[in-house]
């Protein structure tokens, strides 16, 4: 499936792609109105295959599967991404809370959040939502 021109996508364009897709039901809600999966739920929270994880919407690489780790949070969790450059940042002030929301660069998808209190070397705990996530097995 070629991807199309995300930055011209409307709320029904994007709920189209991502059936067409085959996304389970919550990726359009978690990744364009940042809703955020239960914890314990997510396909990836406990998912260890080697690969790469991407973005569900628009398919940019993310995550490598030896930055996973497990949080005990309920979310899959990433020491770093792959590119600095793959993850937007951005305040976020929702839920009485100040958080680091996390986004995909290329189109804009709610990931979900990064924290400081991840493992050394970085520190981070890229906190992401399995609806946002698709997962490509190393060859």
């Amino acid at each position: 499936m070629t991807p199309p021109d995300f930055s011209q996508f409307d709320e029904t364009q994007w709920r189209k792609w991502l059936m067409q897709k085959d996304t389970e039901p919550l990726a359009f809600e978690v990744t364009r109105h940042a809703a955020t999966e239960r914890p314990f739920t997510g396909k990836f929270n406990q998912h260890w295959e080697s690969g790469r994880y991407a973005c569900v919407c628009c398919g940019q690489t993310l995550f490598a599967s030896d930055t996973k780790f497990d949080a005990g949070c309920g979310w899959p969790s990433f020491s770093k991404a792959i590119d600095p450059q793959a993850i937007t940042e951005r305040r976020d002030l929702s839920h009485g809370m100040v958080r680091v929301e996390t986004l995909c660069s290329n189109c804009g998808a709610h990931l979900g959040h990064v924290f400081p209190d991840g493992p050394q070397p970085t520190g981070l705990r890229y906190c992401m939502n399995s609806a946002a996530l698709d997962f490509d097995p190393e060859s």
